[in-house]
């Protein structure tokens, strides 16, 4: 069983265990079994750049190199700001108890774009917390499923029915566009305008 999350509401702490909620599970799958000429079942691999070399699956990785194209550990490795300064991972919320403090309203919410949606189970008593999120509270905190250096937000909210749900995403970046500029109305010149011209009668000669 995976590690629960733990939330620190007002004097109590409350343990919920998280169930993704994914397509898969909200309309069903299919997966697509090929077989060869004998019914042995045929498995994915990749040509190499060399056009001759075929990987099957494992036989591919991520390695990181240093500037100078050494070989480099991902543990040697740590994180700085463009100045050069260590940036301090942040805990994974896992690590410790949630503190619910902070409260959103919606248009909180509907403003950042949603990456995951988890359903909280738990087996404690939460009635009291399950009438306040009923009344349309919504509980925003810090997430971040391992240790990282960036946390997203977690909302924690409630539908109708009282099932609670943890939202997972981030601030959306929403650039507005204008309408672009009219150009101004020019009227097109007659191809006959300077002939009319010549043509026209000048009434000062009368």
């Amino acid at each position: 069983m995976a590690k629960p999350l733990v939330f620190q509401w007002r004097d109590r702490q409350i343990s919920f265990q998280m169930a993704k909620v994914d397509r898969a599970r909200l309309y069903g799958f299919k997966e697509s079994e090929v077989l060869d000429d004998a019914g042995q079942r045929c498995d994915l691999a990749t040509l190499a750049q060399d056009g001759q070399t075929v990987v099957g699956r494992g036989g591919a990785a991520f390695g990181n190199l240093t500037v100078d194209g050494t070989w480099i550990e991902k543990g040697q490795m740590r994180p700085v700001d463009p100045a050069g300064q260590t940036i301090e991972p942040i805990p994974s919320s896992f690590a410790a108890p949630v503190p619910l403090v902070e409260k959103v309203s919606a248009e909180d919410y509907l403003d950042c774009a949603v990456r995951a949606i988890y359903v909280m189970e738990t087996a404690d008593d939460i009635s009291g917390l399950r009438e306040e999120l009923a009344q349309r509270t919504i509980y925003r905190f810090p997430y971040s499923f391992r240790c990282g250096l960036e946390p997203d937000q977690g909302f924690l909210l409630a539908n109708a029915e009282g099932t609670v749900f943890c939202a997972v995403g981030k601030p959306a970046k929403v650039e507005f566009l204008g309408l672009a500029q009219a150009a101004p109305a020019v009227e097109e010149e007659d191809a006959n305008g300077s002939e009319e011209e010549a043509d026209s009668m000048d009434f000062s000669m009368m």
